[in-house]
């Protein structure tokens, strides 16, 4: 995996969410500290999924909260006001209540099918991904489905940006799956 992530950063991705949930806190606070010394290295920004702790201990740049993670409010004191907090949404009123509590960002999605968010219903569609970017005033990154072939569109809805995980892990080459993806948004 480290491998995967240091191609993708030396392919131009500017943030990496470590998202490893079967992972016991040590497990996970070690893989941490390697991540962050790539992401150092290659000046991009870590954020860990749910795990405040670990994002503390290890000097991330923020965390990334779902609807089962601790309250916004919290995190913000556990994190103080120099660190970013991203909140997982799937509907309009998730992202205004994210954004009431005090997240700097939402990830919305899945916009469209990916295996790693069935578990999250449907895919959202363009349509519900723009009435998000319309109704509230954080930056919006679209999640879910994302690919070559459809960023331009998620793009047209108004996101700040994209996040995802099979375009380039699952990839031969993630280097070139990160640049392909870059060159696309910089075209949209």
């Amino acid at each position: 995996m480290l491998w995967v992530l240091e191609q993708a950063l030396y392919g131009g991705v500017k943030a990496i969410q470590l998202r490893e949930k079967d992972l016991d806190g040590k497990q996970l606070f070690l893989l941490a500290e390697k991540v962050r010394a790539l992401c150092a290295r290659y000046r991009a920004a870590l954020f860990i999924n749910d795990r405040i702790d670990v994002a503390r201990a290890v000097g991330a740049d923020g965390v990334q909260l779902g609807s089962t993670s601790l309250p916004i409010e919290t995190a913000r004191e556990l994190l103080g006001a120099d660190r970013m907090i991203g909140a997982s949404t799937h509907s309009v009123e998730e992202a205004r209540e994210a954004e009431r509590r005090g997240a700097d960002f939402v990830l919305f999605g899945p916009v469209y099918f990916t295996p790693t968010k069935a578990a999250y219903g449907a895919p959202q569609g363009l349509a519900a991904l723009k009435k998000i970017v319309e109704n509230i005033a954080l930056p919006v990154y679209a999640i879910g489905g994302i690919k070559p072939e459809n960023v331009g569109a998620v793009v047209v809805a108004g996101v700040k940006g994209v996040a995802l995980i099979s375009a380039v892990i699952g990839a031969i080459d993630p280097k070139l799956a990160a640049e392909t993806i870059l060159k696309f948004l910089e075209r949209s």
